[in-house]
C-alpha cells in the first residue's frame, strides 16, 4: 500500500514564546532597547530555565560586557517585579533572576567585581539598584505573599551570595539584614526540610569576610535564643545531613545494622528472637573510586553552616545533641553518621579533606563544652548510628545503641586507619586525635566506664605512632608541625589512658590490652625519641618506662625458665597481669585538659578559607541544579 504524501512531511518545529525571547535578548542590533511590552510578556510566560541557561552558556564573559544595556534592563525589570508583589511576574522574576545571576556571575571576567557590576548594573547606579534588590528580596522572605514565592527569593540571593562571592555585591546582603527574615521564614514553615535554604544562606553570609571585620550574621548568630526555630533548623539539618549519607551508601551498600529487624529486637532485649548475624560489607573496587571522589554532594555546604551555628551559639549544640526525631535516626545520629562516611573517604579529594575538617571541628566545639561532653559520655540515653564499613579493615558490628562518645571514638578510629599517606593530612589526624583525647579527660575526670572495643582504638593509635616512627625522615620536612600538632597529642592520649585508664576501661582486659600492644610497639617508642628530639619530660617517657618494666619482666620469665623463647599472647598477658604490683608510674599532670587549647578560629583561618571557598562552589552547583 502506496504511503500517503501526508505521512511524509515533516512535523514543524515550535519554540516556546519565552525562549524566542531568551533569543531576541541577546541579538546584536544597532536599536538595544526593547520595548515595555517586551519586558512585560518576558515576566508573565512561565520561564524556561534550562533554555535560559544554554542562551547564556553561548555567551562569553566579553559578549555580556557588549550586552550589558540589555543585561541592565533584564536585572532592573525583575527587581521592578519582585517589589510589586504582583502573581505570576513576581515569581517569575525571582526564578528568572535566579538562574540568570548563576549563569552571569559565572563567567570569567578580566576584571570580576567591576565586570560584574557593568553586567548587572553599571557602575553608577550599582548603589541604587542593589540597595532595591536586597530591599526587594529581605522583604519578599518576610511578608511574600506565598511560602513558594518566599523560597525563591531565597534562592534568587543564594543564586547571586554564591555567584559573587569574591566581590563587594554580597555586602548589600550585610547593610540590609536578612537574619530576621530568614528567621521568621524558618517560624513560618510547617516542613522541617525547608529550614535547608536558609539555614545554607545564613552559612555563606556569616563567613563573608569574617576574618576582615566583624561580621553582623556572627553576631546575630551569638545572640539568638528562639529554641523553636532551632529546633526546626536542627531537624531540617537531620534530613538533609541522611540523605548525603545515602549518596555514600548507594555506592556500596554496606549493611546499615541500626535498621534491621535483628537489630531492634535485640535493642528492645528480645534478641535472642533475632540472633545477631556477622556483617560483611562489600569491598571498594576501582570502578567507584570516581563516585567516593566526587561525594559527599553539594548539600554538605551546610556543614559550613553548622560549624559557625555550632562555634556561635551554645544552645544550637545543645539541641543538635538532644533533638528527638520520629524519623529512625535523630539529627545528632545522622550527624555522625555522615562524618563517619566523610571522615572513611577523607583521602580522596582535597574537597572531601575540608568538610572532613569541617565536622571533626563542630564535632570539637561541642566537646569542649564541659555539660555538653559529660552528657555524651554518659551510659544512657543509647543512640543508634549507621557507621560506615566500606572499605577494610571495618569496624566491629555495632547493632544496638551505645553511648555518643563510643560513637565518636569510632569515628576518630576509623579516621586514623583509613587516611595514612606518606604527605600526612596532620589536620585531619591532629583533629581525630583531639576527639579521643578530650573524651579520655572527660572519661577520666568523671570516672565513667565506657563499654567500648577498645582493641579497635589501641591498634588505630599505635599504628598512627608507627607511622610517625617509620617515615620520620619524609616527615622530617615539617618537624615542629608535626610534634606540636600531632606527636605531642597522640602521646599524651596514650599515657592518659595507661595512668587513668582504670578510670574508664570497663574492664583489666581492656587494659592488659593496651598495655600489651604498647611492649609490641617498644622499638617505636625509642625510635620515637631519638627522630624528633623529643625531651625528657615527654609524655613518651610514660610509655617508654612501662614497655622497658615488661621487658624487664619477660627477660626474668625466660631466665628463670617459666616461659619459652617465642611467647604466646597468653603467656604475655599472664606476665602483664603479674607485673602491676612492681610498676612505677609518674603523675599524669601534664597529661589532661591543663594542656588542651581551645579551639580559636582565627589560628586556624587558612583551612577555614578553604572549606568556605569548597562550600560556595557547592552552592554554586547546587543553584546550577534548582
Amino acid at each position: 500500500m502506496e504511503v500517503s504524501p501526508l505521512v511524509q512531511q515533516a512535523r514543524p518545529s515550535f519554540q516556546p514564546k519565552i525562549s524566542q525571547l531568551y533569543e531576541e535578548l541577546f541579538v546584536d542590533e544597532d536599536d538595544h532597547s526593547h520595548s515595555e511590552g517586551f519586558w512585560s510578556e518576558f515576566f508573565l510566560l512561565r520561564p524556561d530555565k534550562a533554555s535560559l541557561q544554554r542562551r547564556l552558556e553561548a555567551v562569553s564573559a566579553d559578549d555580556l560586557l557588549h550586552f550589558q544595556y540589555e543585561t541592565q534592563q533584564l536585572f532592573l525589570h525583575a527587581v521592578r517585579h519582585i517589589k510589586s508583589g504582583r502573581a505570576p511576574a513576581d515569581e517569575v522574576a525571582l526564578e528568572t533572576l535566579t538562574v540568570f545571576l548563576a549563569g552571569v556571575l559565572s563567567k570569567r571576567y578580566t576584571n570580576p567585581s567591576s565586570d560584574m557590576i557593568t553586567v548587572l548594573a553599571g557602575l553608577d547606579g550599582v548603589d541604587a539598584v542593589f540597595s532595591d534588590f536586597a530591599n526587594a528580596v529581605e522583604t519578599t522572605i518576610r511578608t511574600g505573599r506565598t511560602k513558594e514565592v518566599r523560597k525563591k527569593a531565597i534562592e534568587a540571593a543564594l543564586s547571586l551570595t554564591s555567584g559573587a562571592y569574591q566581590t563587594s555585591l554580597v555586602s548589600y546582603f550585610t547593610h540590609r539584614d536578612l537574619f530576621p527574615s530568614l528567621m521568621k521564614y524558618v517560624q513560618d514553615t510547617d516542613d522541617n526540610t525547608q529550614a535547608f535554604e536558609p539555614f545554607l544562606l545564613l552559612g555563606l553570609l556569616v563567613n563573608y569576610n569574617k576574618f576582615e571585620y566583624r561580621n553582623p550574621y556572627r553576631l546575630r548568630l551569638e545572640d539568638f535564643v528562639n529554641e523553636a526555630i532551632i529546633q526546626t533548623i536542627v531537624g531540617g539539618l537531620g534530613i538533609t545531613l541522611s540523605q548525603s549519607r545515602n549518596k555514600y551508601a548507594s555506592v556500596i551498600e554496606d549493611v546499615p545494622e541500626g535498621w534491621k529487624l535483628s537489630s531492634t529486637l535485640t535493642y528492645i532485649g528480645l534478641g535472642v528472637l533475632a540472633p545477631i548475624k556477622a556483617i560483611t560489607p562489600a569491598t571498594t573496587t576501582d570502578d567507584n573510586k570516581e563516585q567516593f571522589a566526587a561525594l559527599p554532594g553539594p548539600e554538605a555546604a551546610i556543614l559550613l553552616s553548622t560549624y559557625d551555628f555550632a562555634l556561635a551559639n551554645k544552645l544550637f549544640c545543645y539541641n543538635l545533641i538532644t533533638h528527638p526525631s520520629p524519623s529512625p535516626e535523630t539529627p545528632f545520629s545522622a550527624f555522625l553518621s555522615l562524618t563517619s562516611y566523610i571522615l572513611h573517604h577523607a583521602s580522596r579529594s582535597p574537597r572531601a579533606s575540608l568538610y572532613a575538617l569541617l565536622t571533626l571541628t563542630t564535632l570539637r566545639i561541642i566537646l569542649e563544652d564541659v555539660l555538653l561532653c559529660k552528657q555524651l559520655c554518659q551510659p544512657t540515653p543509647l543512640l543508634a548510628v549507621r557507621l560506615c564499613r566500606q572499605r577494610p579493615p571495618f569496624l566491629p558490628p555495632t547493632p544496638h545503641g551505645r553511648p555518643p562518645a563510643a560513637h565518636i571514638l569510632d569515628l576518630a578510629a576509623d579516621a586514623l586507619t583509613h587516611n595514612l599517606r606518606r604527605r600526612l593530612d596532620i589536620d585531619l589526624y591532629a583533629g581525630s586525635v583531639a576527639l579521643v583525647h578530650r573524651l579520655f579527660c572527660c572519661l577520666a575526670q568523671n570516672r565513667t566506664p565506657l563499654a567500648y572495643h577498645w582493641p579497635t582504638l589501641w591498634q588505630a593509635l599505635l599504628a598512627l605512632l608507627r607511622f610517625l616512627a617509620t617515615y620520620a625522615a619524609d616527615l622530617a620536612a615539617q618537624p615542629g608541625a608535626i610534634v606540636h600538632a600531632l606527636l605531642g597529642p597522640l602521646l599524651r592520649v596514650l599515657a592518659l589512658a595507661v595512668l587513668d585508664g582504670n578510670a574508664f576501661l570497663p574492664d583489666a582486659a581492656a587494659y592488659d590490652d593496651l598495655v600489651y600492644k604498647l611492649v609490641e610497639h617498644s622499638a617505636s617508642l625509642d625510635k620515637l625519641k631519638s627522630a624528633y628530639a623529643l625531651a625528657d619530660g615527654s609524655p613518651v617517657e610514660v610509655l617508654r618506662a612501662v614497655a622497658a618494666h615488661y621487658h624487664g619482666l619477660l627477660q626474668t620469665e625466660r631466665g628463670k625458665g617459666r616461659v619459652g623463647k617465642d611467647l604466646s599472647p597468653r603467656e604475655v598477658g599472664r606476665v602483664i597481669r603479674g607485673g602491676y604490683e612492681g610498676l612505677v608510674l609518674p603523675s599524669g599532670e601534664g597529661m589532661g585538659l591543663e594542656n588542651w587549647e581551645r579551639y580559636r578560629e582565627g589560628e586556624e583561618r587558612g583551612w577555614v578559607k578553604r572549606a568556605g571557598r569548597v562550600a560556595v562552589e557547592d552552592v554554586r552547583a547546587w543553584v546550577r541544579g534548582l
